[in-house]
């Protein structure tokens, strides 16, 4: 059974249903209902690929591959591996809970806002199974038009302007990284003499060393626009405040994943020697990014806004952990990635839930909220814990495990990543405590804010799945961790000196040079921490 592609398409055919039923009366009732069976059911059915996949094997698993345009030896190729099926599992767990959410909170067009939600579902699933870089190319793009819609038809004021700059940004590095492609491609051609855009049959194409800096760049450009990484970050807060409850929560939750997810899909394994050289300089920038991330939200006055800033600041964690290249990190920073989609979900459904009662987002609005609304204030505290790396919730073992990996990292720089990176931690607490306190604790000034209602049951359900993932996943992380396990030794089997030097073609002296002395670096690193370790012992 092609169980990849009934999860795949399953949405998208919800969403030509909805479209095609969006007329005559009730018309806003059978969207919400047929959004919440389609996504529903594709959540289950996703449920058959965790529930038949074998964490203990690195290789793809679930594979399906047909010809498509066989001409330019382009497929129809997924599959999934360690590195995709949690983030699978998180896109079909947040769509259901998003569109419940939406049935109170979009007020117009609601037939096309669950169809875009439902087809943008499509997208970024196509994008985690695709193993064809064209096929990764035509669902990258394709994410872009629903979620346009949703920050442009259904966001705030300003939605034009953050949906168009939303857009530009994307289809900048989008270009940039089809170049790459098509480069990868035509010297994959010159070496074999055939055509192939499948990412199994490129990951041994050997390139010279200048080209492989040049690929990179233009594939990590794309991808650290999406994170988005310091300083390409300026899209994300216009998008974030703009964007409807649900579109904050899937731009959030999964779609700034795609930018990391691509590090390490593609970008990385395709050109190991540059990501090598390019390693310690993504780290920097991304503890440059976890400190004004920070630094940014600590003084927003818009509450949606302010948690914008902090996923600036949390995904800096997850760059750094990749850029590591440590089995610690590493598997850190994919954890990372799922806190991240769980806790900042979480946060801006609950900016959504006050939101609706008093459509304002600024925090001088509220004021002792705690005690009108006890639910509701005891739910944001443990989302704040969360989002803050408390032990026991699941933000805390995955900065744990970066910053662990990172001080060990074989480069000059780790120690002092970790170090800087570490005050993140501390400024996150400080934002988002300061935070709690100015919207849930002191005198309640506000008469507006005295007869608000407290958490509905429609609001507590889809609340609660994420509520307990931060439990689990702060208790038990084994589980998540065991999944990467296979998969990370794979990923950075490719960055072993032998791995990363047979990256180069025999003929190119200078660039072998040039990656001896990296590696000879990385050694000597290595075997002055052995060597300081034995000394003190």
């Amino acid at each position: 059974m092609p169980i990849l592609s009934i999860t795949l398409f399953l949405p998208l055919i919800g969403a030509l249903v909805i479209l095609a039923a969006a007329r005559g009366e009730g018309s806003d009732a059978k969207a919400k209902g047929l959004a919440l069976l389609f996504s529903g059911l594709t959540f289950l059915v996703s449920l058959a690929i965790l529930c038949g996949f074998d964490s203990a094997n690195p290789d793809i698993q679930m594979a399906e591959r047909y010809e498509w345009i066989s001409g330019w030896g382009i497929s129809y190729f997924l599959g999934v591996d360690g590195l995709t099926v949690l983030l699978v599992m998180l896109t079909t767990l947040l769509t259901p809970l998003v569109i419940l959410a939406g049935f109170s909170n979009v007020e117009k067009r609601l037939p096309g806002y669950m169809a875009a939600m439902l087809a943008l579902e499509t997208g970024m699933l196509g994008a985690f199974f695709a193993l064809d870089l064209f096929l990764f190319y035509v669902f990258w793009e394709a994410m872009l038009i629903p979620m346009y819609l949703l920050i442009g038809i259904w966001g705030g004021e300003q939605r034009i302007y953050a949906a168009v700059k939303f857009f530009l940004y994307t289809m900048f590095g989008s270009v940039l990284m089809l170049l790459s492609i098509a480069a990868l491609v035509y010297m994959h051609f010159e070496q074999t003499g055939t055509v192939t855009f499948s990412l199994l049959d490129l990951l041994n194409t050997p390139m010279h060393y200048e080209v492989q800096l040049w690929c990179f760049a233009a594939f990590a450009l794309a991808f650290a626009i999406k994170v988005p990484l310091f300083p390409l970050h300026t899209w994300l807060p216009d998008a974030h405040v703009q964007a409807p409850t649900g579109g904050s929560v899937i731009l959030a939750g999964v779609l700034l994943k795609m930018g990391t997810y691509g590090l390490v899909r593609f970008a990385m394994p395709l050109y190991p020697a540059a990501a090598v050289a390019f390693a310690p300089w993504l780290g920097s920038l991304a503890v440059v990014g976890i400190i004004y991330g920070a630094l940014v939200a600590m003084v927003q006055p818009d509450v949606k806004k302010l948690v914008a800033y902090s996923s600036v600041s949390h995904l800096g964690f997850v760059v750094l952990g990749i850029s590591a290249l440590t089995p610690e990190a590493f598997e850190g920073a994919m954890l990372q990635m799922l806190n991240h989609g769980v806790s900042t979900g979480l946060l801006f459904l609950m900016v959504g839930i006050i939101y609706e009662r008093r459509h304002t987002r600024l925090i001088s609005e509220y004021g002792g909220l705690a005690r009108v609304v006890p639910v509701f204030a005891t739910l944001l505290m443990i989302v704040t814990f969360s989002s803050i790396g408390l032990p026991g919730l699941n933000g805390f073992v995955g900065e744990f495990l970066i910053l662990l990996g990172t001080f060990n990292a074989n480069n000059h720089y780790g120690s002092f990543h970790a170090a800087f990176a570490a005050t993140g931690v501390i400024l996150s607490a400080i934002y988002m405590l300061w935070m709690i306190q100015r919207v849930l604790w002191g005198p309640l000034t506000n008469p507006r804010n005295e007869r608000l209602a407290d958490v509905k049951p429609r609001e507590l359900a889809y609340l609660a799945p994420l509520l307990a993932l931060v439990f689990i996943m702060g208790l038990a992380p084994g589980p998540f961790l065991k999944t990467y396990h296979a998969s990370t030794e794979a990923f950075l089997g490719r960055f072993e000196d032998n791995a990363v030097m047979a990256s180069l073609p025999a003929e190119d002296a200078e660039g072998r040079a040039a990656l001896a002395e990296l590696l000879a670096d990385r050694s000597n690193d290595e075997a002055g921490s052995e060597l300081a370790l034995a000394e003190h012992e």
